[in-house]
Order: structure tokens, then C-alpha cells, then sequence
């Protein structure tokens, strides 16, 4: 997940044989006939993509790269494969040169499409013999493929060159052209081959290895952009895939410290010349690589640096800083203009307390941007208080971030509801469109797969799951979610007890739920100990159902602050996530604990490290939030005198994460023969409560071996009688 952030404050073969003879044969037919006078070679150098390829050597954009005969594409050994060229913008096709390679098609169809989605059949051929095909085609269309229907040989499909014929229709609106930033003060708009486009994207969170997958669903939304924030060799099938279904991309360059403050580590923007020039040179590099490819809509810089750089610097120094970075922003976007005048530069911040740096020091900025969440309204208003003449987009915003929002009876962030997560997308879409002629437009956070404890606050498709959130930004684009099956409504969520769990044992949690298509649901609980140990992964808990929406959840046996989660699934893609904090605390023990304040000794303790002092009498004092910690090796050992022979029934040990996987219980009645009265070699931290029967002053723990690769370390060493 990338940081999330507010305008206001802040809290990532070759086929496999060689068919030289048959090759030798047809390299006598690989050059096509010349294009008449009329006929332009319209598919050279575009952007292309195809149903698979045998190898990266074997890539679609092999077939239009002009090489006739020293590269190829060539697909797996199926019939049902298809190669296709963008070509940027509507055309009238005349006519399409297939240059095969010895695996050439049998039958196939020649396919036009005006958005990459729709098709017809332009031209069949039911008796291919390899060499060249020169197709006579008649048809317009921006999107030309080859839809393969039966191979010829036990290959696949391999062409040399795909070349497709026509006439661009240059006054046909559609998303080929430059992209300009037009108009005047207070009345612009971003216009894509002279024909106005408004923003309405998303920032792209799946891996680019699977765009060609999410990309349809991200059309069916409406979407007609994403935002990335790296743009390097490996993006360029994200940007294929875009194109592909006629969706722009917002290409980012990284700069630190991006993503919050101080995230990526620092630079010093008034000396480091050796980091500015390696940067530039690097981002130029495929701004030159990318800036024709039809998907570019615009270039972004850095990513909320500005406000980062506080986490860095300070004072007068801060300033001098947040002065050298903006002037640094700004030969990138003029080093930028020199090699791509057609599309624009921006550079994103999450802070309106950035623009005025970027007002003084980046005046070749075409517009700014923005990430905002809860305050996304206030945007507005800084924008109109601040005097500015550049309009902007909003890069990130959805619903209030856990930086927004007041904290629970637990004392942690108190997650929004499915419902309010919703509902602050629509919010964000309405402030962004309220600032007509200024906002062009907002790409959302975030269209991501990660399901996990950002992925549930932020993520539209969670493990592929559609949200009330992803039908809300659907509803935003495209004016209407009519027809579509909808997630299950998750409300009035309550744990019980929310604040005192035992460990191990079983809590409460319930949940009013239903289906607007009256779909049965499947019901899934989850754990989420992020604030517990920053461990963010979502759990399977050990839960049961005892009916009217009621579910018994087994607590872990880590003590801290637990997010727990009721996943209502519909069996149609979508799911409805609520989710509650529960605290765990130790599991009660009867008795008086006869360690409590007692004189408590050990073999080492840690003086100065993280939060220590971690002394001894730590781990008597009743309090779970401080810890006795040992030095890291093995054995160690630590003791309690309870003052005289006391009759002992249990023990309980509160373990931090440096837990011991071996140790013995002995007691002893003048601290120096001892006794063993338990024994454990699979000890797994959290907390142990340990039944022993024995009368003595002194219990001790001897420690043999550690669980991590620290010492040990316990928050609460309770001896009960």
C-alpha cells in the first residue's frame, strides 16, 4: 500500500525448435507490397499487445517495430490466440500486411474496434497459406487485431510484422493527441487531441503482470485513468494495458522523502547535486522511452516531499529545503517539456501548504496536485485563499484516513463503516466536480487487491471482492450502478467485551447484515494485530456462529489491541467488511499474585535499548506496559523472593515478542537449592498461565532456550497462591 495522506495534517524463447528450412523458404515473400499514395502505415512503433507470447524475446510490439526479418511475435501453441495494434486514434483502414513467420495462421478474422472492447469482423480467411498476406480491409477503427481460429502447424502464431494501412481520422474525437491544459484563470480544462477530459481515475494498486486482467473491470467503472507513482522499464505493460482499453495513465517519478514524512529516507536538495542530476537523467530516460506511447497522459513528480521534508529538517533549514526541492521539481518538469511538449507536468503533494513553494519555485508546473482525504472540501477553499493561477488534480481521496478520525474506547483509530467509507467517495467526487473550471478531475485511493488492514480501510477490490466503496466511485463516473448485483450491508457491528478479551478465550462479536438482491451469504472473521505488533496481515479467526448474526471469536493469545473483522460474502464477487477493536488483556487468575512489587533479581538486563531500561523489578510491578529484558544469549534466568515460604498454585507470564521457546520453573526456600517443578521445550510467547503445587520464598525462571534471536523478555512475571 502507498501512504495516505490529508490536505491538512499527517499521521508504495524462442519457439522452441527452428524451422530453418521452411524460414528459408519464405524470407522471399517478408517484404509487402508498397502502400498506395493514399495509404499511410498507420500500426508502426504503436503500442501493441496480445493474448500471450512464447517469451519476452516474442513480444507484441515485435510485430510493429518495423524489423521484418530479424523479430518476431509469436503466441503459445493454441488456436484461440490474438495479437493487436492501438493506433493511437480513429482511422480508415484500407489495408492489412501479415508477414508470417513458418507458424503461420490457417483461419483467422481481421477484427476494428473503436474502444478496445467492442469488435467486429472486417475481414476472414479460411485458407491461409503462410509467406504474406495482403488483406484488402475497408472499416475505421482505432484498435486493429488478428483473431487467430486455427493454426496451420503444431506451433502457435508468429508473425514478423503486423502492418496495418489507412488514413487517420484526425477530427474524429477521441483519447489520441496531445493534452493540453487550456483556458484561463479560474476557467480551464484539460483537453486530450483537442477534446476535453475530465479525470476519472483511480491509482493503480495490482501487479503490473495482472493489468491486462483488472484493466476491463477498471473500464466498466467508468474509469478513464490510473495513477501510478514510479514510472521505469517495467511499467510498460501497464501502460499497453491501458491503452488497450482506451485508459490514460498519470506516470509518477518518485523523489525522496515521498509518501509522507520522512518515508524513503532524506535528501538534502540544497547540496546533494549528485542525487538531482542522477534523477533527472533517470527520469528523462523514460519520459523519452514513454512519451509517445498512446496511454501517457501526463507526468507527476514526487509525491508529498514537501511535507515530508519536515520529518528531515527543521527551522530555517526546513525552509531552505522545501525551497531547493520545488526549484528542483522545476528542472524536472522544464527537462521534461524539452523532450515531451505534449503532455503536461504536475507534481503532488499532501499539503495545501506546499503550493506556495511550488507558486514561487515551479513555474513551469502546468497544474499541482493533490492528495486529500477527510478535508478534501478544504481544498477548495485554500486554493481560492492562497491566490493561485494553476489548476490542479486531486491524486489521492476517498474516505477519512486513520489519521482523520478519533480514536475508539480502545484507544485506536475508529475505522469508518462500509457505509461511510462509501459515501466518502461520493462526497470526494462532488467536491472535486464543485470546483468546476479549477479541479479537472481525481484519480481515487485506490484500486488495490491487498487484503489486509489498509487494504480493508482503502482498497476497492480486496482479494478481488467489489466494496460498497468500488460501486460508489462506478456510481460517481458513470451516473448509475443500475443492473448490478451489489455487496452485502454490514451495520450496527459490536464486540463484547470490547475492552477486556482474555486471552485464548472466547468474546462476541455481532453484526446486522443484508443483501439488497436477497443473495445468501457466506460469513468469513478476521484478525488484524497491526496494533497489537504491527503485523498487518488479516488472520482467519477460530470463530462459531450461535445465530441472529452473533459469532463466538476466539482471542489471540498476544495481549494488545486487536482489529476484528465480519467479511459478509454474496457469492457473486462482492463483500461487505466491518470491523471493531477489541483489546486483549491476560487471562484472569484467581488468587493473590505473590510476586507483586517483591524484590526481583536476574542473570542480565537490558540498561539502554528501545524503551528500556528493562530492569528486573519491571516484570513484578503489575503494570503490562513496561518489561524486564535480557541480554541476547542463552541461558538467562529470572527470580522473585515472595519474603517467606508461600503456598504457590500458579504462574502467569506475560511475554513481549522475544519469548522463551525452553525454560524451567524452580523454586527454592533459601535462594540457593533449587527445585524443578515444571518443564516446557515448546513455550510460543504470549502469555503462559502454568499450574504448579509447591510451597517456597524464592521461583525462578531459568531460561535455556530464546524463541527469537534476541533475549528474553516478559511484561508481567505473576506468582499466584
Amino acid at each position: 500500500m502507498h501512504p495516505h495522506r490529508t490536505s491538512r495534517r499527517r499521521r508504495h524463447a524462442a519457439c522452441l525448435v527452428s524451422l530453418g528450412a521452411l524460414l528459408a523458404e519464405s524470407v522471399t515473400t517478408l517484404t509487402a507490397a508498397p502502400a498506395t499514395a493514399a495509404e499511410t502505415l498507420l500500426s508502426q512503433g504503436r503500442s501493441a499487445t496480445a493474448s500471450s507470447s512464447e517469451g519476452a524475446a516474442f513480444a507484441a510490439s515485435a510485430a510493429v517495430d518495423g524489423n521484418l526479418t530479424g523479430t518476431r511475435w509469436a503466441s503459445q501453441w493454441t488456436d484461440d490466440q490474438w495479437l493487436q495494434v492501438d493506433l493511437g486514434t480513429s482511422a480508415d483502414i484500407s489495408r492489412v500486411v501479415l508477414t508470417w513467420e513458418a507458424a503461420y495462421g490457417k483461419a483467422y478474422d481481421i477484427q476494428l474496434s473503436d474502444n478496445g472492447t467492442d469488435w467486429h469482423t472486417a475481414k476472414s480467411v479460411t485458407a491461409g497459406d503462410g509467406g504474406t498476406d495482403d488483406l484488402a480491409v475497408s472499416g475505421t477503427g482505432r484498435y486493429v487485431r488478428l483473431k487467430g481460429i486455427t493454426r496451420a502447424t503444431g506451433y502457435g502464431y508468429s508473425l514478423w510484422e503486423f502492418q496495418v494501412y489507412g488514413n487517420s481520422d484526425t477530427t474524429q474525437p477521441g483519447p489520441g493527441g496531445a493534452v493540453r491544459v487550456t483556458g484561463s484563470q479560474g476557467d480551464w480544462q484539460l483537453t486530450v487531441g483537442g477534446q476535453p477530459y475530465t479525470v476519472k481515475g483511480v491509482t493503480w494498486g495490482p501487479a503490473i503482470a495482472d493489468a491486462a486482467r483488472h484493466m476491463p473491470d477498471v473500464k466498466s467503472m467508468g474509469v478513464n485513468t490510473v495513477r501510478t507513482w514510479g514510472t521505469d522499464g517495467g511499467t510498460e505493460p501497464l501502460l499497453d494495458a491501458a491503452a488497450a482499453h482506451g485508459i490514460r495513465v498519470i506516470n509518477g517519478f518518485w523523489l525522496q522523502p515521498g509518501g509522507g514524512p520522512g518515508s524513503g529516507g532524506c535528501v538534502n536538495y540544497v547540496t546533494d547535486t549528485a542525487y538531482k542530476t542522477n534523477v533527472l537523467a533517470e527520469f528523462a530516460k523514460w519520459v523519452e522511452t514513454y512519451k509517445s506511447h498512446p496511454a501517457t497522459l501526463m507526468w507527476n513528480v514526487g509525491n508529498e516531499s514537501v511535507l515530508g521534508l519536515q520529518n528531515c529538517y527543521s527551522g530555517s533549514e526546513l525552509e531552505a529545503q522545501r525551497d531547493a526541492y520545488t526549484s528542483f521539481v522545476n528542472d524536472v518538469a522544464k527537462k521534461i517539456h524539452s523532450i515531451d511538449p505534449d503532455h503536461p507536468v504536475t507534481s503532488t503533494d499532501a499539503w495545501t501548504g506546499a503550493w506556495p513553494y511550488y507558486k514561487r519555485n515551479a513555474p513551469d508546473l502546468d497544474l499541482y496536485s493533490m492528495n486529500s482525504y477527510g478535508d478534501i472540501c478544504g481544498v477548495r477553499q485554500d486554493w481560492e485563499e492562497g491566490g493561485y493561477s494553476k489548476p490542479y488534480i486531486v491524486t489521492e481521496t476517498g474516505p477519512a484516513g486513520e489519521w482523520e478520525v478519533p480514536d475508539d474506547a480502545n484507544g485506536v483509530p475508529d475505522e469508518p463503516t462500509d457505509v461511510q467509507k462509501a459515501e466518502g467517495y461520493t462526497k470526494a467526487w462532488d467536491c472535486v466536480t464543485g470546483h468546476d473550471g479549477v479541479a479537472l478531475g481525481a484519480t481515487v485511493f485506490h484500486y488495490g487487491v491487498e487484503h489486509d488492514f489498509g487494504g480493508v480501510w482503502f482498497n476497492l477490490v480486496p482479494d478481488g471482492l467489489k466494496r460498497l466503496s468500488y460501486y460508489a466511485v462506478k456510481k460517481a463516473y458513470t451516473g448509475s450502478t443500475a443492473g448490478d448485483n451489489t455487496p452485502p450491508v454490514v451495520t450496527g457491528m459490536t464486540v463484547s467485551p470490547a475492552g477486556s478479551a482474555p486471552a485464548g478465550g472466547e468474546f462476541t462479536v455481532r453484526a446486522d447484515v443484508r443483501d439488497p438482491d436477497g443473495d445468501a451469504i457466506t460469513y468469513k472473521i478476521f484478525l488484524s494485530g497491526n496494533y497489537a505488533g504491527g503485523d498487518k496481515r488479516l488472520v482467519e479467526a477460530e470463530w462459531r456462529a450461535t445465530g441472529n448474526g452473533t459469532f463466538a471469536v476466539t482471542a489471540p493469545e498476544r495481549l494488545g489491541v486487536w482489529k476484528v473483522y465480519v467479511q459478509a460474502e454474496d457469492g457473486h464477487g462482492n463483500a461487505g467488511i466491518e470491523t471493531r477493536s477489541v483489546k486483549v488483556v491476560a487471562p484472569p487468575v484467581t488468587g493473590t499474585d505473590l510476586a507483586l512489587n517483591r524484590p526481583t533479581t536476574a542473570s542480565s538486563f537490558q540498561a539502554s535499548y528501545g524503551d528500556c531500561p528493562c530492569t528486573p523489578q519491571n516484570a513484578t510491578d503489575g503494570n503490562p506496559t513496561t518489561r524486564w529484558a535480557s541480554d541476547w544469549s542463552d541461558p538467562q534466568w529470572l527470580q522473585v523472593d515472595l519474603g517467606s515460604v508461600r503456598s504457590i498454585r500458579r504462574l502467569q507470564l506475560v511475554w513481549d515478542p522475544a519469548y522463551a521457546k525452553a525454560y524451567e520453573v524452580r523454586v527454592s526456600d533459601d535462594g540457593t537449592n533449587w527445585r524443578t517443578v515444571h518443564t516446557t521445550t515448546t513455550g510460543n510467547g504470549d502469555v503462559d498461565t502454568v499450574d504448579v503445587a509447591a510451597d517456597a520464598r524464592h521461583v525462578r525462571l531459568q531460561l535455556t532456550a530464546r524463541g527469537t534471536g534476541w533475549g528474553y523478555s516478559l511484561h508481567e512475571f505473576g506468582v499466584y497462591g
